[in-house]
């Protein structure tokens, strides 16, 4: 096969995660198979081929733009690809060649970021609208929808109801460097609690504010709440939150922290809290039952799915809860914590970055077998 995957998002977080592990386990697995990686310009230059069998080309196109629906296509198809992997759900609508699509979450579609934006709100509005029209039509036509997560596919059956047999769910995993032994020491203030990922509106981080705010007007003594996080708009006014309630002395920001000093902070925490309304997956999680850490967690689908009872659950909307659990994880209070850490690390055991690759190569075979009428 000739295989395309879209890597132009090799260097951001999340998606851009997902996408350099998939290349690296597939380079390990598949020696078989040719692929060609589209890059920007800098990543072009800049990231080494993984194997003989990987050719990469230039696509200096930016996601969401209108370069993306009338340029794109045309370097695509001058490939010959057997199948094209995108591995975000923003594609070229024209591309009408096989292609299969990852779908991370429909967060977008339940908590707009329209406030966070400095496009007027009409423009705003319509790039939503159009936004939307692209992912149905991704669903409509792709070949195969790989959704990391059996929440996932419950939410992409019901909002855009595809058949059911067409949409595979593939976990994601954990990588080496934060689950490995060698950390790397952070200075932080202890006891802490501690939080990964961006602040994006159904991160929840303000009712977490809230319900730690509660938490320490009874606490005997000081505790600490650390935010893993790069800085943006919602950084910003979440620091604002901070400062405005008085919080500045107990909630540390760190921007810049490696994967080892990442593993430390997992390792040396009170427990790692996830107060989200939503997740496609829930990678933080994972990685801190791997470092023997503690979860605190929302009880929604997705983290659920991957913490099973290895995590202390809480109600999100509610802050007394929020503070119930914060308070009963800093007493070591809650039942079979070392039972949960252990049942943490079998749990997480269960992602792997390799099958996740081993899964998508089965799903591009697939995707051929159906061209050929096997």
């Amino acid at each position: 096969m000739r295989i395309g995957i879209d890597a132009r998002l090799w260097n951001e977080t999340g998606v851009g995660r997902y996408i350099r592990n998939l290349v690296r386990e597939l380079a390990k697995i598949d020696k078989e198979n040719e692929y060609i990686l589209f890059f920007r310009q800098s990543e072009f230059e800049t990231v080494p081929l993984p194997g003989k069998n990987f050719e990469k080309r230039l696509a200096d196109v930016r996601w969401h733009s209108i370069q993306e629906q009338t340029k794109l296509p045309k370097i695509f198809l001058s490939e010959n690809l057997d199948i094209m992997h995108f591995p975000y759900f923003s594609y070229p609508i024209f591309y009408k060649k096989p292609f299969v699509i990852t779908i991370h979450d429909l967060i977008i579609d339940h908590f707009p970021t329209g406030k966070a934006s400095t496009l007027p709100q009409p423009v705003y509005w319509l790039k939503q609208v159009g936004y939307k029209y692209i992912l149905s039509q991704a669903i409509k036509h792709a070949k195969k929808i790989i959704a990391v997560s059996k929440a996932t596919k419950q939410e992409i059956m019901e909002h855009y109801h595809p058949n059911t047999e067409n949409v595979v769910v593939t976990y994601e995993g954990i990588d080496e460097a934060v689950s490995k032994e060698e950390m790397e020491a952070v200075d932080v203030k202890r006891p802490y609690f501690l939080y990964v990922g961006n602040a994006y509106p159904h991160k929840n981080l303000e009712r977490l504010m809230e319900g730690f705010a509660e938490f320490l007007h009874t606490a005997k003594e000081d505790a600490y709440l650390i935010l893993v996080g790069k800085e943006d708009y919602f950084y910003t006014r979440l620091k604002e939150l901070v400062r405005e309630k008085g919080l500045e002395s107990n909630i540390f920001f760190y921007q810049h922290i490696s994967d080892r000093q990442l593993a430390f902070l997992y390792h040396q925490a009170l427990a790692l809290v996830m107060p989200s309304l939503m997740e496609g997956f829930g990678l933080p999680a994972i990685e801190a039952m791997e470092n023997n850490c503690l979860v605190l967690a929302s009880d929604i689908p997705a983290l659920l799915e991957v913490c099973g009872s290895s995590a202390e659950y809480f109600d999100p909307l509610n802050t007394k809860d929020i503070a119930r659990v914060l308070q009963k994880a800093f007493d070591h209070t809650i039942e079979d914590v070392r039972v949960k850490k252990e049942q943490g690390q079998k749990q997480s055991g269960r992602f792997s970055w390799r099958v996740m690759a081993k899964e998508t190569l089965s799903v591009y075979e697939s995707c051929i077998s159906l061209r050929q009428g096997k």
